[in-house]
């Protein structure tokens, strides 16, 4: 079963678009090529992801399909995060990674991967990714969503504005170390 609803057509028109003036570019996502295009483009020092779903793809809306190109420079993570209305289908196409996710059993789940190699984190569950190595990595992740969401873990639990008391009993620490963790982390983008 698909991750978003059935459409009834062969794709979803924008709102106001006249379905006339479709043509070919409608269809095609240039966003990659800054990725891709390493010639021109300064390495980054952080990880990053350049997202491909319905948000920046419109023609995606209906598909339930969606990518991501994820670049990790040596020593660099993509936190533990999850996606609410998608597994994540991961292909290494350059350097390594390790990655894992935990179970509802409260089980993890790990993986060495290199160039070539996939792993598939189930959706709903929180997962990671990180290159511990000192050359650069790149992945890229396929979703049954065109729109799959992400819940980044660590600005959602620390930088949301749940009580600083609550938090601390939750993790059975006091004040001052949450507001340590809570120091460097960013929240999360409301768009």
């Amino acid at each position: 079963m698909a991750g978003d609803p059935d459409i009834l057509t062969d794709y979803v028109i924008p709102a106001n678009g006249n379905p006339m003036n479709i043509t070919g570019d409608f269809f095609t996502f240039t966003g990659f090529r800054k990725v891709f295009n390493t010639s021109s483009a300064p390495e980054p020092n952080s990880f990053t992801v350049t997202k491909a779903t319905m948000a920046e793809f419109p023609a995606l809306n209906g598909q339930s399909v969606s990518y991501a190109t994820l670049v990790f420079p040596p020593s660099t993570v993509n936190p533990p995060h999850t996606h609410p209305r998608s597994a994540e289908l991961l292909l290494v196409v350059d350097g390594a990674l390790s990655v894992g996710f935990i179970d509802t059993t409260n089980k993890l789940y790990t993986q060495d991967l290199a160039a070539g190699d996939m792993f598939v984190f189930p959706k709903g569950m929180v997962h990671f990714q990180f290159n511990s190595g000192n050359q650069p990595a790149m992945a890229l992740s396929a979703f049954g969503s065109a729109a799959p969401g992400v819940v980044p873990v660590p600005v959602t639990v620390f930088g949301t504005g749940i009580d600083d008391a609550v938090l601390a009993k939750s993790f059975k620490t006091d004040v001052p170390t949450i507001l340590k963790l809570k120091a460097n982390l960013t929240p999360p983008n409301k768009s």
